[in-house]
């Protein structure tokens, strides 16, 4: 299976439905993937090395490679095409209407209506989306390690919801528990619950 591809960027090309494809050029070899307008926007100049991280989806009728900016990114494109009803393309859809730490937080927190911004996802779409994955990644959480309240970390009842977050960003448990006790030694944000704003401290003091 290609995990990632790393080569020239060689041509990209936009349909009219906001699908997006390009040709990478590795080893004399050109692939075509299909990545998000999102990505798109990142990608460097044609004729410079690019790195995507890649999903390799065959059908009877049809072989698509598609391709990421992150590895967390196509992980968590792996887990919404996991969801019954949920194909490829909507699945690309919510990683270019959303980005990715919107999405997940999305998914963590159950805000349906933020889900349906996608096109093609409903209500009832969006409630399974939400349903399904949230069983995942709390899962997910509970098989990395981080069960444990960390000593300086946020309160109980959305201890879950930033560490499932946080994992599915790409983080390590280690990271994770770390950025908690580091961001949570602040008084200020010892004192909220808010999910959203441990979220983000946590993600900035991990960006440094």
């Amino acid at each position: 299976m290609l995990s990632y591809l790393k080569g020239s960027l060689i041509y990209s090309q936009k349909s009219p439905n906001n699908r997006v494809v390009i040709t990478v050029e590795v080893n004399g070899m050109g692939y075509d993937v299909q990545i998000t307008s999102r990505h798109w926007q990142q990608l460097p100049p044609f004729g410079d090395i690019t790195q995507v991280f890649t999903h390799l989806n065959a059908r009877e009728d049809q072989i698509t490679l598609f391709g990421f900016a992150a590895s967390a990114e196509r992980d968590l494109f792996r887990q919404l095409v996991s969801v019954s009803g949920i194909g490829p393309q909507l699945a690309m859809a919510l990683l270019d209407t959303l980005s990715l730490q919107e999405l997940v937080s999305a998914i963590v927190s159950g805000n349906t209506r933020l889900l349906s911004r996608t096109p093609g996802v409903g209500g009832k779409t969006a409630e399974r989306i939400a349903l399904e994955l949230k069983t995942k990644l709390s899962e997910w959480r509970n098989q990395a390690g981080l069960s444990a309240q960390p000593s300086s970390g946020p309160v109980a009842h959305i201890q879950e919801d930033v560490e499932m977050t946080l994992l599915a960003l790409g983080y390590t448990n280690a990271e994770i528990t770390k950025a908690l006790n580091t961001v949570g030694q602040s008084t200020t944000l010892a004192k909220t619950a808010d999910a959203e704003e441990w979220i983000r401290r946590s993600i900035a003091w991990l960006s440094q």
